[in-house]
């Protein structure tokens, strides 16, 4: 078919070719792929039902995967004409589409520079009548003509505003226009191919509805904090080889990082559930010495040096080392469970804030475990396992330097995975967000505040447990053992953009999070810099994250 385009349409849908192409391939499709989709469909509605017998189900179900067979064979004979006008119609909106979108551009466009100009003129006249109103204030009390002044000043600003106002609210439909313009040419090639996305349409329009809603203001409110610490970053490689340290950002090292990130990133896994419900807690450095303690005494080679609670020393080598393992992994999950609930009931059901109830835990833990080892470290376990879970793998020789790779990576992006999958692929993870978002609204919609609440304290003491576990492959395990680390966990989440508002961040801003804060330690270390400043640039980090938060929550208010 000839494209002619001497007579453009308002919109695609107005174009006769368009409808043309459209009833067609509809028409093609019907006895075929259409058909075969309506009919899985009335399948998996048949299965669902519990007004038919077992029997009817088998016999419908039947005839409808015959009739699938049917139209499979009609599809067939039909996807050599179907493709053919599909392409040919695709083609056809593709320039039509260019068309209509740069008469549209040009139109809104030209509607955009008018709001301006408008917007301008008003401006200056309201300047004008503000001054013309001041010029002629004759009263002679010095007071009262400065109130006066200050009263037209306010209803300047007010106009101001008001015109500002409705100049942005026409830009913004004029901006609209223009988005919609492309939209419309997607969805009518999603038409024409069945529903079938395209991935240059899908990210050209996804690029174009970020140009039309980006401001530079709320870009900077959004990344302002993250731009600050590329622009660290950035210094830090600058300055590292003037010092003479070499290169900062060396494979070698960039893996060193990550290792540090690999514990941590449990830890703010865990706690980024519980900032989401608009909560907090301080018992995670608790949580890490008790899973790690546990972990030192089971798998310590010999007789532990450490008298629990005043009882004799203990050796577990007469237990198969494997199961050892095993053993430590499920007690340190476990214990930290059990006192993760311990929070989360008072908080779920006695609606104690967590800031309370996980100091709580924070103090029993740490003054049973300082009680129980009298603050004496378990010393290193089994040199064997610790290398065969916590070393690393030698992978060559890169410009004269040994690369190895570290192990604890491996489960620390099993953990992220599982993560991700809860927040976004479950209903659990979805009413995690309702929940935070408000508890209330919730409530009345039939999710169980009292069990989302439950759920998230496991799920985060699930997190601390197998950290814990695996931070005893680090160094030697003591009641002093991860002194802190709640600290660096809940600064991640926020620097990561989950909000203590409750109810927004993703499980990625964590991650990001973790990274960011672990990579700036390493770098203020690499560079020489006092361990107390570095409390300070945290303190600063934590400061300005939270703040950029408070304004972008006081925005949307």
């Amino acid at each position: 078919m000839a494209t002619n385009m001497t007579n453009v349409p308002a919109a695609l849908d107005e174009d006769l070719k368009v409808r043309q192409y459209i009833s067609k391939l509809a028409e093609l499709r019907s006895t075929g792929v259409t058909r075969v989709s309506d009919l899985k469909q009335q399948i998996t509605a048949t299965k669902k039902s519990k007004m038919l017998s077992s029997e009817t189900k088998t016999k419908l179900i039947e005839d409808c995967k015959k009739q699938i067979a049917v139209a499979n064979a009609d599809a067939a004979s039909h996807k050599g004409e179907i493709d053919a006008l599909t392409k040919e119609a695709v083609a056809y909106v593709n320039t039509l589409s260019a068309e209509i979108e740069k008469r549209v551009y040009a139109e809104e466009d030209a509607k955009i520079a008018a709001y301006k100009e408008e917007f301008n003129s008003k401006v200056a006249q309201i300047k004008a009548n503000t001054e013309k109103r001041i010029s002629a204030v004759t009263i002679s009390d010095a007071k009262a003509r400065k109130d006066e002044i200050g009263q037209i000043r306010y209803e300047e600003k007010s106009a101001i505003f008001d015109a500002r106002s409705h100049y942005t609210t026409n830009v913004d439909r004029a901006k609209a226009a223009k988005s919609q313009a492309y939209v419309d040419h997607v969805q009518t090639n999603r038409t024409l191919r069945n529903g079938k996305t395209n991935f240059k349409e899908d990210m050209t329009l996804k690029w174009r509805e970020y140009i039309n809603r980006f401001k530079m203001s709320t870009f900077f409110l959004n990344n302002g904090l993250y731009i600050a610490v590329i622009i660290f970053f950035i210094v830090c490689v600058v300055i590292a080889p003037l010092q003479g340290r070499g290169a900062l950002f060396s494979l070698p090292n960039i893996l060193t990082i990550l290792e540090q990130c690999s514990t941590r990133m449990f830890y703010a896994l865990g706690v980024a559930g519980l900032i989401l419900l608009a909560g907090t807690d301080l018992s995670v450095g608790r949580m890490v010495a008790l899973g790690s303690v546990t972990t030192g005494l089971l798998l310590h080679r010999g007789t532990n040096i450490v008298t629990l609670f005043g009882a004799a020393p203990w050796n577990f080598d007469g237990i198969p080392m494997g199961l050892r393992v095993v053993i430590a992994l499920l007690l340190s999950v476990i214990l930290c469970v059990a006192f993760a609930c311990f929070s989360g009931v008072f908080t779920a059901k006695l609606k104690i804030h967590p800031f309370i109830s996980t100091m709580s835990t924070q103090l029993i833990i740490y003054g049973l475990l300082f009680f129980g080892t009298s603050g004496t470290p378990v010393g290193s376990i089994d040199s064997g396992i610790k290398d065969l879970l916590g070393g690393r793998w030698e992978l060559g020789i890169i410009n004269g330097q040994l690369i190895t790779f570290p192990k604890l990576i491996i489960p620390a992006v099993v953990a992220c995975v599982v993560a991700w999958f809860i927040w976004n692929k479950t209903t659990f993870g979805k009413n995690m967000y309702a929940v935070g978002g408000n508890s209330e609204a919730a409530a009345v919609s039939g999710i169980s505040v009292f069990k989302v609440t439950m759920g998230v304290f496991i799920m985060a003491g699930i997190f601390y447990g197998c950290g814990a576990f695996l931070e005893a492959f680090r160094a030697n395990a003591s009641a002093g053992t991860g002194q802190g680390y709640e600290t660096d966990a809940i600064a991640a989440c926020v620097v990561g953009g989950i909000s203590f508002n409750g109810g927004i961040g993703k499980i990625g801003g964590a991650i990001i999070g973790v990274i960011i804060f672990t990579g700036l330690t390493y770098c203020l270390t690499f560079l020489g810099i006092d361990t107390n400043l570095q409390f300070v640039f945290k303190g600063a980090i934590i400061i300005a994250a939270v703040a950029l938060d408070s304004v972008k929550y006081l925005k949307k208010k």
